[in-house]
């Protein structure tokens, strides 16, 4: 009779490609950190000496007072030698312990932002402890609220942002205010210093009587980006609301191009937002203009207040839904004030990769109804109802949509739980895709494991298809995960397969638990370094900061795969070091893997290209730069112009032109026509003043002659690809 089995989801998960100590019976689990089946292989042996057993620790820990530290006790000589005069040392006296003063600053994490204007406005994410900036990440947002990337922004910041957070870090709130501002970025260093004063302010454990806002101009936008409000205020009351309408790109549409309709509409909408705010009385049959932009008041008014008391800290966040075998969904959103402003669903297949458009057709035609239903909504559905929320023909992902959505914002509370999972069942798959593990997980607790394995189609076996001692090797893994986790004895003679089920049920905690990590899941492209004849490219997939898919290419001056015609140590090269940065796993042990001999540039430039994949999938960067250090390659869109750019510090400040013939081959520059010369002459001349190259920042065609701006067009569209490869 077989027994129920409910453990306890192992205490001390410590994975990494070079140890596993994790137990599930009987111990809480505290941490993850990911790993590859491949690196667990190869340093697991095949043979392990079988522990000792080991004493049951009783659950509380054994005080120190328990073991007794008894003063020797000496018998007293009858007779007692004084001690001479001169060496007697009086009693020491202890001197008081004198406790530090109680801050006045409640610890914890402060999103605020400083006064908006047209453009976005600045902000800054700053963690309180002991009353200093323990932690900070500072913000430029576009008009929807969202940070943006750093190469979007003016040139001015790029160097900006290490510099002021450099200043501010370990600062008091007095000390903060007198950091000086960055020349070339003053109006966003102020900006960046009133985000910081302000989080202080909001940080205080008594507020300052009578004060509801912070005064100034403060902007927010509707979940459905509708409407861009600018509100101001004084430290009581709002004074004066502004209404603009948002493109589709999240930018406010110019007051010159308003229609009639536009105009009058934007102005009722003010007239009642200062009137009665987010309470304003919908016109009829305006009712759903008047609800976005009573929203993007609302998300104005929350920037505003001294006091916001939002459950959640804003930022992304990305989870899953309800698993199976089929796969399961994921929800990446974006979070503000206890709303959400953005939000972007996958379906992901049983190796728990995205389907994008080969997912079954009624669910990729619910992915945009549903968007939009949650951005209405502005949260996840907290009594969804699948007969009646869902969308018609796509029912079960519509909820497991919900239900990502739901654990996402859970992620991001202030207060959380006292569970480290989620309850529900989750999937998790070696990077290898060679196990699939399901597990339900309910108060921290395992309750039941079902093992998957794929065949060599990359598709599961069936449970019928599975021959005796494939079933007999599924229910061994079971009984081993679930009784040991992610410390499962390897099987003898299966080693590899345990070690892909051990990596798959790691990559099940990470997906069940509550803590964000550090990389966003998902394909992320990037380059190697470049030069005259080409450069590298790495595609990589990432789950729980895993590579679990990796595709590598050597490309020529036309940015096109050279395959087989690449150098032949290259080609023999890539599936090799393919091989190796999938068993490495992770960016630290991807790093240290080996060149491949006869191909020593390309293999160091791919696995430069590989780390450049992670440092665009980095959620909190560990430092704001608008590009990647390195040599970078762009293309025009006919492939006729091949250009490189060099970034240093940073910023770019180098360009290189090359022309290509008809065979995609680099024209030498005897052959150049004067209007060819002429332009790469022009771009080819170093800057003058400052490291930033002239064409760095938002290039444009010039010439005086039409052939000259017709070839500089494509000279600059190449620029523009090659800041966008290098780009952050």
């Amino acid at each position: 009779m077989k027994k129920l089995i409910c453990i306890t989801i192992s205490a001390t998960l410590v994975l990494s490609a070079l140890s596993l100590t994790v137990g599930v019976s009987g111990f809480k689990l505290t941490g993850i950190d990911a790993v590859s089946a491949a690196s667990e292989a190869a340093e697991t042996p095949a043979k392990e000496t079988p522990a000792k057993p080991t004493t049951k620790t009783p659950t509380k820990t054994t005080t120190p007072s328990k073991t007794t530290t008894k003063t020797p006790t000496t018998k007293t000589p009858s007779k007692t030698t004084p001690a001479p005069a001169k060496t007697t040392t009086p009693a020491k006296t202890q001197a008081p312990v004198v406790k530090p003063a109680e801050s006045r600053y409640a610890d914890g994490v402060y999103v605020t932002y400083g006064d908006a204007y047209s453009k976005g406005t600045e902000g800054a994410k700053v963690t309180i402890k002991d009353g200093k900036i323990s932690a900070l990440e500072l913000l430029r947002t576009s008009p929807k609220l969202i940070d943006r990337d750093a190469r979007s922004n003016y040139s001015g910041l790029w160097q900006a942002y290490e510099i002021m957070k450099k200043n501010l870090l370990g600062k008091t709130q007095e000390q903060a205010a007198k950091v000086d501002v960055v020349a070339g970025a003053t109006r966003s260093a102020e900006g960046w210093k009133l985000s910081v004063d302000r989080a202080f302010q909001r940080a205080l454990k008594e507020k300052p009587q009578g004060v509801t806002y912070f005064a100034g101009e403060h902007m927010g936008v509707d979940s459905e980006g509708k409407y861009m409000v600018f509100a101001s205020f004084d430290a009581t009351k709002r004074t004066d609301v502004k209404v603009y309408p948002l493109d589709a790109s999240g930018n406010a549409v110019d007051e010159a191009k308003w229609t009639e309709e536009q105009a009058a509409l934007v102005k009722s909408l003010a007239s009642a937002l200062l009137a009665n705010g987010s309470e304003a009385a919908a016109v009829k049959g305006q009712e759903a203009e008047f609800k976005a932009a009573a929203n993007a008041y609302w998300d104005a008014e929350q920037n505003a207040k001294v006091n916001n008391d939002s459950k959640y800290i804003d930022g992304f966040y990305s989870a899953y839904g309800t698993a199976r075998d089929k796969g399961v969904e994921r929800a990446d959103i974006y979070i503000r004030n206890g709303k959400l402003v953005d939000v972007k669903l996958y379906r992901l297949g049983a190796n728990l990769l995205d389907r994008g458009d080969t997912a079954y057709a009624d669910v990729v035609k619910a992915n945009a109804p549903m968007v939009a239903k949650l951005l209405e909504k502005g949260s996840y559905v907290a009594d969804f109802n699948n007969d009646v929320d869902a969308i018609s023909g796509a029912t079960e992902s519509c909820h497991s949509w919900n239900v990502a959505v739901e654990r996402a914002f859970e992620k991001a509370l202030k207060v959380p739980g006292k569970v480290q999972y989620f309850e529900g069942t989750f999937a998790g798959v070696d990077n290898l895709s060679k196990v699939l593990v399901l597990a339900d997980i309910q108060e921290d607790l395992v309750t039941k494991v079902k093992v998957h394995l794929f065949g060599a189609d990359g598709k599961l076996v069936a449970n019928d298809k599975l021959t005796d001692e494939q079933q007999t090797l599924v229910l061994e893994l079971e009984k081993g995960l679930i009784a040991k986790g992610a410390n499962m004895t390897p099987i003898v003679g299966e080693e590899n397969l345990s070690m892909s089920a051990r990596a798959a049920f790691a990559d099940l905690l990470n997906n069940a638990s509550k803590v964000q990590g550090n990389y966003k899941d998902g394909e992320f492209t990037a380059y190697g370094d470049a030069y005259d004849k080409g450069t590298n490219r790495a595609d990589v997939t990432l789950r729980n900061g895993v590579i679990v898919g990796l595709k590598l290419y050597r490309v020529g001056v036309n940015m096109i795969d050279r395959g087989e015609s690449a150098y032949a140590d290259v080609v023999r090269g890539i599936p090799i070091l393919t091989r190796d940065l999938l068993f490495a796993g992770t960016r630290e042990r991807a790093a240290t893997v080996d060149a491949v001999a006869g191909a020593t540039s390309s293999s160091n430039a791919l696995k430069a290209a590989v780390d450049h994949a992670y440092k665009k999938a980095e959620i909190s960067e560990p430092y704001k730069a608008a590009y990647i250090n390195g040599i970078f390659a762009g293309v025009d869109q006919e492939r006729s112009v091949y250009v490189m750019v060099t970034v240093q510090n940073n910023v770019p400040f180098k360009m290189e032109v090359f022309y290509l013939d008809e065979n995609s081959k680099v024209k030498p520059v005897e052959q150049l026509t004067e209007d060819e010369k002429t332009v790469k002459d022009e771009i080819e001349t170093p800057t003058t003043e400052g490291p930033l190259h002239k064409y760095g920042y938002r290039p444009a065609a010039f010439g005086d002659t039409d052939g000259v701006k017709e070839l500089s067009a494509k000279v600059v569209d190449a620029v523009k690809n090659a800041l966008e490869n290098a780009g952050r």
